[in-house]
């Protein structure tokens, strides 16, 4: 008979360890949960922006983003700003929620295209709301209004979650594992060992433990699935600043000769860091590449992390969930750690074994997160795959590097015929299309249905939107007035 699983057990706080404790605390009332953590082990942390999926985790939460902005010292995001990745001095916005007006059977980029063909299409960015806000430093609840996500301090919201579980009942230990135990027979871990020498007992064991995996790795020897020839960027340095200016509701990623760097605002201070690959740039290079670009004081000394692509071949393996980077880490670039993290914690929710680990959901779990992971590596290598740089090295490598099948039939399918195919629960769906023609993947065709327009119809119809936005964007306060007005 299986064993019913009463105690939970959570190994590592951060932000993954207080994301499952608050959930999971508020959705299991009869769950004993245990939490696990010690201030001598820092926290990553440098996961300062996220994407618009977060809304649903708060909303369960019952967080609101007013008080999230408040408690997190947060800013708005509206997109990603890429400069320099599809050709040098270059750019092209990456903006959350859908471009355009578009009908069932073609998309708005089938008649962008035939507007391109003709001459009278602008930029794809022009007909996004949120670029074109993002653009104007412009932002504003408003309902049916504009899709955002957050810059934030993940610490301080760590701080804001760990509030959320405790009040639910979370119990906190202080302590290093001296020793994890595990079952002769079924090789299930039974229990922690602290160096205090008090042990904690669990039927579920979370892993929060970070790289190190000291659950599913070091325990259980889970296999890792390493993506390095996909995506070779193993090296990352971090540092805050203060601000030189207003916050900007938008994150700049800025590609460098062996990588890219990042620039996220706050409401106290600037999180910059570069993202780069040993094999094509020295740590000493990057560290001054870094200080060398970055704009205010630094506050922060130069924090060096050095990380590998890919994910566990099992998420949950036996009874041990690896959550965050214990179960795998995909870079910054589209600010997906903390969704994968979201996603994780939802997914045992929806499977939790508490009348005992079965092994069809155990299976359903780790597919659907495995394909998570997929197609968000897919959406990663889009960005370095598809460019026009063969200045350095490392963008020959990019160039002409061997992509997943998986990628390449969507790409293709996308430059020969102008078709996207939603994938199941995908999140990235109208992003494909921005960063595909921002990298310049343009469509050799169009839909028929695009050519109904005349051209002066087609005219108008583009004209419309792109006026339309802006009139909107016109009425809405700055990002700066509004954080002000929240938050004072």
């Amino acid at each position: 008979m299986k064993k019913a699983v009463n105690n939970v057990v959570i190994l590592g706080g951060g932000t993954a360890g207080w994301m499952a404790a608050a959930v999971l605390s508020k959705a299991l009332s009869k769950i004993n949960i245990t939490l696990v953590e010690s201030e001598q082990i820092g926290t990553i942390g440098v996961g300062e922006a996220t994407i618009p999926s977060i809304h649903f985790f708060n909303d369960l939460l019952g967080i609101n983003s007013s008080e999230f902005i408040k408690h997190t010292s947060g800013t708005f995001k509206l997109g990603i700003q890429f400069e320099n990745w599809h050709k040098k001095d270059g750019a092209y916005f990456h903006a959350f929620g859908s471009t355009g007006l578009g009908m069932w059977a073609a998309g708005f980029h089938e008649y962008w295209q035939r507007g391109v063909e003709l001459g009278i299409s602008k930029p794809f960015e022009t007909y996004n709301i949120e670029a074109v806000a993002a653009k104007r430093n412009k932002f504003a609840h408003q309902k049916g209004g504009l899709n955002f996500a957050y810059h934030l301090d993940a610490s301080l919201y760590a701080n804001m979650l760990k509030g959320v579980a405790t009040k639910h009942g979370v119990t906190r230990v202080e302590g290093l594992v001296e020793q994890v135990t595990t079952d002769a027979d079924s090789g299930y871990i039974t229990g922690l060992t602290l160096k205090s020498g008090r042990e904690i007992s669990g039927d579920l064991f979370i892993d929060c433990s970070g790289f190190k995996g000291l659950l599913i790795n070091e325990t259980l020897k889970t296999e890792f699935v390493d993506w390095s020839h996909w995506l070779p960027m193993d090296r990352a340095i971090a540092v805050q600043t203060e601000l030189t200016g207003n916050p900007v509701p938008y994150t700049r990623s800025i590609a460098h000769h062996a990588g890219w760097q990042w620039r996220i605002p706050l409401q106290h201070r600037m999180g910059n860091g570069i993202v780069y690959s040993s094999q094509y740039m020295s740590d000493d290079e990057a560290e001054n590449m870094l200080l060398s670009t970055i704009k205010g004081k630094p506050i922060t000394t130069p924090r060096p992390i050095k990380f590998v692509t890919g994910h566990r071949k099992k998420l949950w393996n036996k009874n041990c969930v690896a959550i965050g980077l214990a179960g795998g880490f995909i870079e910054p670039l589209e600010s997906t750690a903390i969704h994968i993290i979201q996603q994780g914690i939802m997914q045992l929710l929806k499977y939790f074994p508490s009348y005992g680990i079965n092994a069809l959901e155990t299976a359903q779990y780790n597919d659907y997160m495995i394909s998570d992971y997929n197609e968000i590596k897919d959406f990663i290598i889009l960005h370095y795959c598809q460019t026009q740089r063969e200045d350095s090295p490392f963008w020959e490598f990019c160039k002409n590097m061997q992509i997943p099948e998986s990628l390449k039939d969507r790409m293709t399918l996308f430059e020969q015929t102008g078709r996207f195919v939603q994938r199941k629960d995908e999140i990235f769906v109208d992003s494909w299309l921005q960063v595909m023609i921002g990298q310049g993947l343009i469509p050799k065709q169009h839909h028929p249905l695009a050519d109904e327009m005349s051209e002066q119809e087609l005219r108008q119809f583009l004209s419309q939107i792109e006026n339309d936005h802006i009139q909107r964007v016109e009425t809405i306060p700055t990002h700066t007035n509004y954080l002000s007005r929240i938050t004072s």
